[in-house]
């Protein structure tokens, strides 16, 4: 059990950073929506081939697919407004860092999970920090600049709190987690790259011209990212691995400020300390 602890921890921690560069190369690709079209797409093919050498989806896969795609799609969505409406280093702390508590409620009323009061503190540190985060700089929230991509950034946080919940679910319902896992990323993809195909439309050839390099490359790391997340939900609480998801908003920040020219400024990199703090606090309460 110990052994399996560590490894969810190790896969969480892994998942975080590869999370913030699949996320930087969509923002760096310039069109959110082909990026995001494509990162699903090639990661479909990608794992294509996957299909032949996991066992087969049962019913209990289909059925847990049907309740994943729509949350999915739902989160696919608020993403993409998001990030076109906010700066990376503001938006994705707030999708990210409000999303281990949503999914803590989401465990408890849905999977049967439970936490200790030290774990619900940690959960609920982390949720003051993002608040921080959105904090405007001069404390009018009536004229907050950024009031629209925070409201996208928040709904995001909901579609992440039901996919995780409805993955956690599926890994343990499907024949193998791997099972799940492959037959997501094969599905995904249908959604956005509709969206893209309606809303581009004579656009679209050239965007993907200019765009295919970083979506590949998201494609890869997102991946890396979600398979290592769906795995890890299999061995510990989908609350806890959430939570070590979540800590990809140190990275962002850093990244939307080395390699986007965003700046945060002190009251963004304490709030970051805070967040890994009830991150942390989280993990150790058990």
């Amino acid at each position: 059990m110990a052994d399996a602890q560590l490894l969810a921890i190790a896969l969480g921690l892994a998942s975080a950073l590869t999370l913030a560069f699949a996320n930087l190369a969509v923002k760096l690709g310039g069109d959110i929506l082909v990026g995001r079209a494509i990162l699903s797409g090639s990661a479909a093919l990608l794992l294509a081939p996957a299909a032949l050498f996991v066992p087969l989806p049962d019913a209990a896969t289909f059925a847990a697919l049907g309740w994943a795609w729509p949350a999915h799609l739902i989160y696919q969505a608020c993403l993409i407004r998001a990030m076109q409406r906010g700066d990376l280093s503001l938006v994705f702390p707030v999708m990210r860092g409000a999303a281990p508590l949503l999914t803590a409620i989401g465990g408890a009323l849905l999977l049967g999970e439970t936490l200790s009061a030290a774990g619900w503190a940690g959960i609920a540190l982390a949720s003051i920090a993002v608040i921080a985060f959105a904090w405007p700089a001069g404390g009018a929230w009536r004229a907050h600049p950024d009031a629209v991509a925070l409201g996208w950034a928040a709904a995001t946080a909901i579609g992440v709190a039901l996919y995780n919940v409805a993955d956690a679910n599926g890994v343990r319902a499907a024949p193998s987690p791997f099972t799940y896992i492959v037959w997501l990323f094969l599905i995904d993809w249908i959604g956005v790259t509709l969206a893209a195909l309606a809303l581009r439309r004579g656009r679209l050839a050239a965007a993907l011209r200019m765009q295919w390099r970083s979506g590949l490359a998201a494609g890869a790391l997102s991946i890396a990212s979600f398979g290592a997340a769906l795995y890890a939900f299999s061995l510990i609480e989908a609350a806890k691995v959430a939570a070590l998801r979540e800590t990809a908003v140190v990275w962002a920040a850093l990244f939307g400020a080395r390699f986007l020219g965003e700046t945060g400024g002190r009251r963004r990199l304490v709030a970051a300390v805070v967040l890994v703090a009830g991150l942390a606090l989280l993990q150790v309460a058990g």
